[in-house]
């Protein structure tokens, strides 16, 4: 091991050739292999039901607070998204799921391991893949997954076998002997998410897996996405695009290294608006407000730009209840439609409300 942590590794390559590999903060452990920490192929759904479960986690760097007593909790099975804006603490809290960075105080276990006091077992059985490049741009794809696969003691026959399945996942079955850094930039994120899952994982973390590449190929990658949690792969990922955030099981908001809430899309756009919200365009405004007000089943209402909006508990029951009652009345309904909030405005709200709350 030279300073800083980085390790120098010696690979002989199939081809005969050997080469020195510097390596930094990659999940992995230089040590005597110990056959009971070796987690077998093939164990996908074999978890506890929480794969990432943390307590009061802290992180503190000098007086800036990172990490703000984090309680998170990750079901196994789901896709998870950790949304925030930059500096909101995403990466810090990646960091520390993975082993590769220690909190100040409080807990986290992933994959039913302690961070702090079984990183090596942590690494073992998640799949990282971070924000930034960091593979070999002078191995071929197929030895970088070569590489991979031996660090993470993968047997050479299930290699050859993983390679092969994976590269047809990512499409790159065609550049198996092409040099990484030859590779376009898609190519070289497909190839980091190759890498991440040569030693079948359990979970998946994935730092920001999208960023600066195109919308197109950011729809691919969420094509693999599911197609791997089919498979029984958890994913813990890390976003500030909201189009994205939307095609989570679950999400975290976090700003300013605090979790502002948790839900699933649809739970948290309910939370923001307290309820769902409906326009409606009648022949008597005015008339259709003073009605509604005393229904009994609206939460807001009011008028703007020529219709009349409001809230109610559930859009589905609430609109032939109203629809109803103007009738009843007189009033003739021209058009009503549920509205849905974009997540941007729902994260613009929360983390607002928040901020009150923290303020009081």
């Amino acid at each position: 091991m030279r300073s800083g942590g980085c390790y120098e590794i010696f690979l002989q390559l199939r081809s005969g050739q050997e080469i020195c590999l510097e390596v930094r903060d990659v999940l992995l452990s230089i040590s005597p292999v110990n056959e009971s920490n070796i987690v077998p192929l093939g164990r996908l759904g074999r978890m506890t039901n929480n794969v990432i479960q943390t307590s009061g986690l802290t992180k503190r760097f000098g007086g800036l607070v990172a990490i703000d007593h984090m309680d998170l909790s990750v079901k196994t099975g789901e896709v998870f998204g950790f949304l925030g804006p930059n500096g909101a603490g995403k990466t810090t809290t990646v960091r520390i799921l993975c082993g590769l960075m220690m909190p100040t105080s409080g807990r986290a276990l992933v994959v039913g391991h302690d961070v702090v006091k079984e990183p090596e077992e942590v690494k073992q059985r998640i799949g990282y893949m971070p924000q930034a490049y960091g593979l070999y741009d002078d191995l071929t794809v197929e030895e970088n997954l070569e590489f991979f696969g031996s660090v993470y003691r993968v047997p050479e026959d299930e290699r050859r076998r993983r390679a092969v399945e994976i590269l047809q996942l990512v499409r790159l079955e065609g550049f198996r002997k092409q040099f990484a850094g030859k590779l376009s930039g898609g190519m070289k994120r497909r190839l980091s998410l190759a890498v991440s899952l040569i030693h079948n994982p359990e979970l998946l973390i994935l730092d920001e897996p999208t960023a600066g590449i195109d919308p197109p190929l950011r729809r691919v990658f969420w094509q693999y996405f599911r197609q791997l949690n089919k498979l029984g792969v958890t994913f813990f990922i890390n976003t500030h695009y909201m189009d994205e955030a939307e095609l989570c099981d679950r999400l975290a908001l976090i700003s300013y290294g605090r979790l502002v809430s948790i839900g699933t899309p649809t739970e948290l756009k309910r939370k923001a608006v307290g309820g769902e919200r409906i326009e409606l365009v009648t022949a008597d405004l005015s008339r259709t407000e003073t009605l509604l007000k005393d229904s009994g089943f609206v939460r807001e209402i009011g008028v703007a730009n020529g219709a009349v909006q409001l809230v109610v508990n559930e859009a589905a029951s609430a609109i032939p209840r109203l629809t109803t009652l103007l009738g009843e009345h007189g009033v003739e309904v021209l058009q009503v439609k549920q509205l849905q909030p974009s997540l941007e405005d729902v994260f613009i709200k929360l983390v607002e409300d928040a901020g009150e709350i923290q303020r009081h």
